[in-house]
């Protein structure tokens, strides 16, 4: 396999380590700049230079993008991929992460915890929206700080609402979040890999700091997790379109709660705490991938013309209920279930004579116009008012 690895910092820990375990299974790597390419855009022909070279053959790429980089370090991988080149994170996922604003958004909708979070932009909207969290004490974030940095927490609502306006002020966008107080300065952080978590530490602030970022003097120590806590790692780097990633989460009274899903995740402090050789975890599912590459279902399956994929929900009143898949009709309807999910749990090519269940939702790929017809006019979840209505309508 011919790697890439795009990173600013050649002689920086991670990358160091990265490029030593592709060079012991006897890859070949390149650090690359990320600022040293030129995007070269044609009709059919998408490329990319290299210090002023055209950019040879790779089979892989591994970003390591840094957020001072973002916008143009995206804008490298997407190119990457457009020339089918494999990313082990792509320009989406990398997005998705690194605005804390737009993680939470898409997270928020999904069966995982989150600690409650506002944002607001109207001086007159944040005395509510710290009220909404739970009030004060509360945490106050800039949508894209790293390492802890732009992480501040209130006491008071009184400060809470001096901090937000002096940085709204300065023209920064903040959220409002709630504070998890059961985690005590302690959180966890999971190395995802691909479907699993591959190493996990719990990092453990000192003194009067309540970051416990290993970058503000946090200890680390390794920590063997749960299933949830690993299904929970696992399920929001998915969903944020990650294959490598940190997922930081607080340990709550109700289970865990995802505070920051990191695209680029260090390894210096969780390799050194589990004495696991994560860097060569990266690089094997990397190779792994490059022979036998998984595609994305809901792009490749929907170029058939009138066929796509869907998601039937099996309500409560369905005529599905207590039928196997073969007796359900679907197959007859040109209609192939992919995915069943029940409960917490995805089951992959179930069964045909796998029994239905109220609840159940079924991942299908078929002829469109079959799977309309099993798909409710309005499918939209009802919102429960959290507080009681205006008697206007907004």
């Amino acid at each position: 396999m011919k790697l890439a690895i795009l990173s600013c910092g050649p002689n920086s820990y991670s990358t160091r380590r990265l490029k030593e375990a592709a060079e012991s299974r006897g890859h070949q790597v390149k650090v690359l700049n990320t600022l040293k390419f030129a995007i070269d855009l044609d009709r059919g022909s998408p490329d990319l230079y290299y210090r002023q070279q055209q950019l040879s053959h790779y089979d892989a790429v591994l970003p390591r993008i840094g957020a001072s980089i973002t916008y143009y370090g995206t804008a490298v991988v997407r190119q990457f991929q457009e020339m089918d080149v494999y990313c082990a994170n792509t320009a989406h996922g990398i997005l998705n992460s690194r605005d804390k604003l737009r993680s939470l958004q898409i997270l928020s909708r999904h069966h995982l915890g989150i600690p409650k979070t506002n944002f607001v932009r109207d001086k007159k909207d944040v005395l509510p929206a710290i009220e909404r969290v739970g009030n004060a004490p509360v945490i106050i974030k800039l949508i894209e700080g790293t390492q802890g940095i732009g992480v501040l927490l209130a006491e008071s609502t009184k400060s809470a609402e001096a901090i937000i306006e002096l940085l709204q002020s300065q023209k920064q966008n903040v959220l409002v979040q709630k504070f998890v107080a059961e985690s005590k300065g302690k959180d966890i952080r999971a190395l995802v890999v691909g479907d699993r978590v591959v190493a996990a530490m719990r990092r453990v602030a000192q003194g009067q700091e309540f970051r416990s970022n290993v970058h503000r003097g946090g200890v680390a120590e390794a920590v063997e997790l749960s299933e949830e806590y690993k299904n929970t790692a696992v399920k929001a780097a998915q969903i944020l379109g990650l294959q490598v990633a940190g997922v930081d989460m607080l340990e709550g009274k109700d289970g865990p709660q995802i505070m920051e899903v990191n695209s680029s995740p260090g390894l210096e402090g969780i390799e050194s705490c589990t004495q696991l050789d994560i860097a060569g975890a990266i690089i094997d599912y990397i190779a792994a991938q490059v022979d036998f590459p998984e595609i994305d279902v809901r792009q490749r399956l929907t170029v058939s013309r009138g066929y796509g994929v869907a998601e039937i929900y099996v309500p409560p009143e369905s005529q599905f209920i207590g039928k196997t898949i073969t007796d359900s009709g679907l197959l007859e309807q040109d209609i192939n279930v992919l995915t069943l999910y029940r409960d917490a749990k995805a089951i992959p090519n179930p069964k045909y004579s796998r029994v239905l269940e109220p609840g159940d939702k079924l991942l299908c790929f078929g002829k469109l116009d079959s799977m309309r017809t099993l798909v409710p006019a309005n499918t939209r979840r009802k919102r429960k008012p959290k507080v009681k209505p205006l008697d206007t309508d907004i």
